[in-house]
């Protein structure tokens, strides 16, 4: 089990959904440039870590939590740029910032899925939780179906615009044949993505990175 990072023992968190937290355009939405406006003010709360919701780029049809590009940051709330000067003013003020990472699932309109959605073959065929006909569901969760070329319904976690990732059956039941197991070539490149998405905030100058279900922090 990995040891959690010592700072953990004395944290205090500070949420923040963007959104509606501090808008520097008055455009009526909150943004990057608003948190770091407000770094002061939160360490005068006696926090020294921030936890941001998901910023980056999505349809917004559940909060952000439908993830169209784990590379860029929502147009809405800024840019790239724009978080990379958030982590170092954080750091300068010794705090500790935690980015949401959605590893369950993706919105239907990233570039991985709309590459599963294909009847031919390709490297995101088994990126998701798909069955091998339109007729079968996926057991105990519910599925879209009937939107593209391929023969298949695809489970999906939460709402319909929200198609699960698949990291692979822990056991794969045989009669079942489009269940994968946790070694099939799907769901270790799900399982490895990950990976990516440190070495692209690696770029933003977080120094280092604690990774778990849901969470990235860019920390000191």
């Amino acid at each position: 089990m990995t040891k959690q990072p010592q700072w953990l023992d004395n944290a205090v968190f500070y949420e923040i959904y963007p959104q509606s937290f501090n808008d520097t355009n008055s455009d009526g939405i909150g943004d990057i440039k608003g948190i770091t406006e407000k770094l002061d003010y939160i360490c005068e709360l006696g926090c020294n870590a921030i936890w941001i919701n998901p910023c980056f780029k999505s349809p917004f049809g559940d909060a952000g939590y439908d993830v169209e590009d784990y590379y860029t940051v929502a147009p809405r709330y800024g840019t790239n740029e724009d978080l990379v000067e958030l982590f170092n003013e954080a750091h300068k003020r010794d705090m500790h910032v935690l980015l949401d990472l959605v590893p369950g699932h993706t919105a239907v309109t990233h570039k991985w899925f709309k590459e599963s959605m294909k009847a031919e073959r390709n490297e995101f065929t088994d990126r998701y939780v798909w069955t091998d006909s339109i007729w079968v569901e996926p057991d105990g969760m519910a599925s879209i179906r009937g939107i593209s070329d391929r023969d298949g319904s695809c489970a999906v976690n939460f709402f319909s615009h929200q198609p699960a990732l698949n990291y692979g059956y822990y056991k794969p039941d045989p009669d079942k044949k489009w269940q994968q197991s946790m070694n099939d070539e799907g769901p270790r490149a799900t399982l490895e993505a990950p990976q990516g998405y440190n070495a692209f905030l690696a770029q933003c100058r977080c120094r280092r990175f604690q990774s778990g279900y849901g969470r990235l922090s860019g920390e000191k």
